[in-house]
């Protein structure tokens, strides 16, 4: 039995004291603890390095104060004192020695810009040390620029196979008889970017390994082109899974920016969000009629000259494509060959209050972890186009904006 009970088992009054005074201990002792574990995780937040520094868009200049939106949709208003350094970079430019000082006056809203904190600055303000700006005209230029060359030297479509050994990737690119099989080839040296999940903007594409590309993605590729056109050395691609869905609008809700369609292929309600970021666009009937004929593989019935239009390829109707003399010759926009993705870019925009139920639509969306779908590109007016068979090929080309995302280190 133990010393510290008498013989009944009973506990000695001294004991108990002893006891109490352990327990009262004990408490004080985990109290202590939270006390200095709280007062210790206040201190951590209080040294908590403040932020340095933000990259985002000029939304309002008001006397010496600028206003910038980030990327992820902050807000950050920040003093410009006399002090500050200004300058201004070319887009794409990664040598901040080739910038120009610049005055703050040539600032305006729409510049991109880097923003360097003062640390020193009184506690509460926010007082800029360095700016570094990218001014709106130049990258719109270069953005221009850089959507001329995608078009010019870009190849996209679906993705059928992947090699890793080889390091290419084989496509399938067009629709409807213009349909064929290109080959990318990828180097250590080539850009390989992956939209991000949910997102619809080129912009947000981020690296991403070669492994991340699988069969069924959608995918575009510049580089330098074969002869015939069936190979690209690729300089730059970008690459995602996304859905391609046909079916009929059942609701509209323009409050919450979304569009429950019925999918033709699985049946169900399928709902879709929209963002501003979203192309929304509709075929004239003519142009639908067109693009339906190609599909259908009647490449003269596509290429063939209409009432209204002239020998010389001149036309009446409102956004269709000129055609060339001679109902052989399969024509586009410009009398090239007949490219349907040309005449989907040149189809009028619409809104998504301009959509109803019963509608036929197309659209390409991107699918997020919890199987949210958001679209890229919505296509309307697609009723004829639905009964060809390579309608499910038509937007795999889909349109991606050539942007890039300046000054994002």
């Amino acid at each position: 039995m133990n010393s510290d009970f008498s013989a009944g088992g009973k506990v000695r009054p001294g004991d108990m004291r002893t006891m109490n005074r352990s327990i009262k201990f004990g408490i004080f002792l985990h109290l202590l603890s939270a006390a200095l574990f709280v007062a210790f995780a206040s201190s951590l937040v209080a040294q908590a390095p403040p932020v340095s520094r933000f990259l985002g868009t000029v939304t309002a200049i008001n006397g010496t104060a600028l206003t910038v939106k980030t990327d992820a949709g902050e807000s950050h208003q920040v003093d410009v004192p006399t002090t500050a350094i200004l300058k201004q970079i070319a887009p794409g430019e990664k040598d901040l020695s080739k910038a120009e000082v610049i005055e703050f006056s040539s600032l305006a809203a729409g510049d991109r810009v880097l923003v360097r904190l003062d640390l020193k600055a009184p506690e509460g303000a926010s007082v800029a040390l360095q700016i570094i700006a990218i001014k709106q005209a130049d990258l719109a230029k270069k953005q221009d620029a850089d959507r001329i060359d995608w078009q010019r030297r870009g190849v996209g479509g679906l993705v059928k196979s992947v090699d890793p050994a080889t390091s290419t990737i084989l496509i399938t690119s067009g629709a409807g008889s213009t349909a064929k099989t290109i080959t990318i080839h990828t180097t250590p040296a080539s850009v390989l970017k992956r939209y991000a999940p949910a997102s619809v903007s080129f912009n947000e594409a981020k690296a991403a390994p070669f492994a991340e590309i699988k069969p069924g993605d959608q995918i575009r590729a510049r580089g330098n082109k074969s002869t015939d056109g069936n190979e690209l050395t690729a300089e730059e691609t970008v690459s995602g899974s996304f859905r391609n869905i046909a079916g009929q609008v059942v609701s509209v809700d323009a409050a919450s920016s979304t569009l429950v369609v019925k999918d033709l292929t699985t049946k169900k309600p399928t709902t879709i969000k929209f963002t501003s970021e979203s192309q929304l666009k509709k075929l004239p009937d003519m142009m639908a009629t067109r693009l339906a004929m190609f599909l259908k593989g009647d490449a003269a019935g596509a290429g063939a000259r209409r009432p209204g239009a002239s020998a010389g390829g001149a036309t009446s109707a409102a956004g269709a494509a000129p055609m060339q003399a001679g109902g052989n010759q399969r024509s586009g926009f410009g009398g090239g060959a007949f490219d349907p993705q040309m005449m989907l870019s040149r189809a009028p925009v619409i809104q998504l209050t301009d959509l109803k139920k019963g509608d036929a639509v197309m659209l390409v969306a991107t699918q997020a972890d919890n199987n949210d779908l958001t679209a890229v590109t919505l296509l309307a007016g697609v009723e004829p186009i639905l009964e060809a068979p390579a309608a499910s090929n038509l937007l795999s080309n889909w349109s991606m904006s050539s942007g890039s995302a300046e000054m994002g280190q």
